[in-house]
């Protein structure tokens, strides 16, 4: 199941926008293959050097996701009463968590095979979810992975992706409010950044646990 859970990991972050804009469902087939290729010609290369995997990942997967709306999701009632710097601070330590968490991930890529299920967007639609369902390689029965997507003037980006159910934003949302609840919110951003830290480095989280994924 670990091995599951990372690659699903994987799969989560893989949507990159190209300069023309093109349908939710189109952009997640066209992205995600071309990370397939990149991962099986370097996996040795970014095994070795993870400088060169989180810049692969900055390339292909920063510039389609929306990580500022994803935070103020995940933080709700506390990022109203956050002030600027909080909020820039949270969203940026919230994202190097989340691309970390998919770097490593990344690596246990075994190419499972992934199926894209039918999509329609109808003119005028200003959100998506595009649906697929990863084959897995013991032969498992397949596991379901949905990315919602909403419209803006850059194009097509992703706000959160659903696993057999399980909502990511919400996952966090879920996790940080009772930390923010019990520590404040500047506590839970200098953790953040302390397991940022400590996982770049291959070290533990503040909490014992591996710093790439909620508490």
């Amino acid at each position: 199941m670990k091995k599951i859970a990372a690659f699903l990991l994987t799969m989560v972050f893989t949507l990159a926008a190209p300069a023309a804009e093109v349908a939710p469902d189109q952009l997640a087939r066209e992205v995600t293959d071309k990370i397939v290729v990149l991962l099986k010609a370097n996996k040795d290369l970014y095994s070795r050097d993870h400088k060169k995997l989180y810049a692969m990942v900055d390339e292909h997967v920063l510039p389609n996701f929306d990580f500022r709306a994803m935070s103020r999701t995940v933080l709700g009632r506390y990022w109203r009463t956050a002030d600027e710097s909080q909020r820039a601070r949270f969203t940026a330590e919230f994202r190097d968590l989340l691309v970390r968490t998919y770097a490593t991930a990344l690596l246990k890529y075994n190419d499972e095979k992934i199926v894209y299920l039918p999509f329609k967007l109808v003119s005028g639609d200003r959100t998506a979810t595009v649906k697929s369902e990863v084959r897995r390689a013991d032969g498992g029965p397949p596991i379901a992975i949905n990315y919602s997507f909403y419209h803006t003037d850059a194009g097509w980006k992703v706000y959160d992706v659903t696993i057999e159910g399980a909502s990511l934003v919400t996952t966090y949302q879920s996790t940080y409010a009772e930390r923010v609840q019990r520590e404040g919110l500047d506590a839970l951003i200098a953790g953040l950044a302390r397991d940022n830290k400590a996982a770049a480095e291959g070290k533990s989280a503040s909490n014992g646990t591996k710093a790439d994924g909620p508490k």
